[in-house]
């Protein structure tokens, strides 16, 4: 009894602290929760976003942030941006990679293959912080699964459950963090060198507004319009989706993977049922029907 009281005060406990985790971080309000095409168990990346997506990165993220764990080759492969692999083969062409040691022990460069990763935008990690700052830019890899935030109690938990629950909190807060710039409120100070966003913890971020309404020219269609808006809020959700693609770029396939080993599962489970009330029928019946002989024997 007095176990089961301490055990219970304890839930009781971790609960309390769980609701209480929105509170400590008031300061940063909540990014709202969009609508993603790849969310949920049956979630699907949109091909035209992710290209868009790779074009935001490629003309303005890749000129600060690597993205060491992606080849070139991904970028055709199923579930992903769609290129074909003359496309691919061409854009690795026009980067520069570092190879070697060649046959005297140099380095050097020579075009990208499809089989090369992206090369970062600078030599390493020091550099990249003493043109930023001080601090280097992330690596933009696996970012969007590395950046998250909690909801508190009790929506964790419904974020954990099974077919159910959301795992897009990291694109939700890349969105609402590129969204996020505006002038201080009144009294608040900025140091040179940081910048105000209502989404990043602490309020003050060392990347200044990355992009603005109209950088990227999107392709146009028929009428010769863009075919999405060429706005931050779009170009945020294109990138960030990008993003998710370049975090889990076979989630598609692991998806489509789960559902026919869970239906796989349930027949199984069905048939093992059917089998074992017909392999145990009978003999339940021959053990019922030897109870009394056995009884008089004994």
């Amino acid at each position: 009894m007095k176990t089961t009281r301490v055990l219970a005060a304890s839930l009781f406990a971790a609960l309390l602290g769980a609701s209480a985790l929105p509170a400590l971080g008031a300061e940063a309000p909540q990014p709202p929760r969009e609508k993603w095409s790849y969310a949920g168990v049956f979630g699907r990346f949109d091909q035209a976003q992710l290209q868009r997506g790779f074009q935001v990165y490629k003309e303005v993220c890749a000129a600060c942030h690597s993205m060491k764990l992606v080849a070139f080759r991904n970028l055709s492969q199923e579930g992903g941006p769609g290129y074909s692999a003359a496309q691919v083969k061409a854009l690795a062409a026009t980067y520069q990679v570092k190879d070697g040691p060649n046959d005297s022990g140099e380095m050097f460069e020579r075009p990208g293959r499809p089989a090369d990763t992206f090369p970062p935008p600078f030599p390493n990690d020091q550099a990249a912080a003493a043109a930023n700052g001080g601090k280097a830019p992330p690596d933009f890899s696996v970012l969007a699964k590395a950046r998250t935030y909690e909801r508190g109690f009790p929506w964790f938990i419904s974020d954990a459950l099974p077919f159910f629950g959301y795992s897009e909190q990291g694109v939700d807060y890349i969105h609402a963090l590129l969204n996020g710039y505006e002038d201080p409120p009144e009294g608040k100070e900025v140091p040179a060198g940081t910048y105000y966003n209502e989404y990043y913890p602490g309020h003050l971020i060392a990347m200044p507004k990355p992009i603005s309404d109209g950088q990227v020219t999107y392709p146009k269609n028929d009428a010769g319009e863009p075919v999405v808006p060429e706005t931050v809020d779009q170009y945020s959700k294109d990138v960030a989706a990008f993003m998710a693609w370049a975090a889990e770029p076979h989630m598609m396939a692991r998806k489509a993977l789960g559902f026919r080993v869970i239906l796989f599962l349930i027949l199984l489970s069905g048939l093992l049922y059917y089998v074992k009330k017909r392999v145990w029928a009978d003999v339940g019946g021959e053990v019922h029907g030897l109870q009394p002989e056995l009884h008089k024997t004994y």
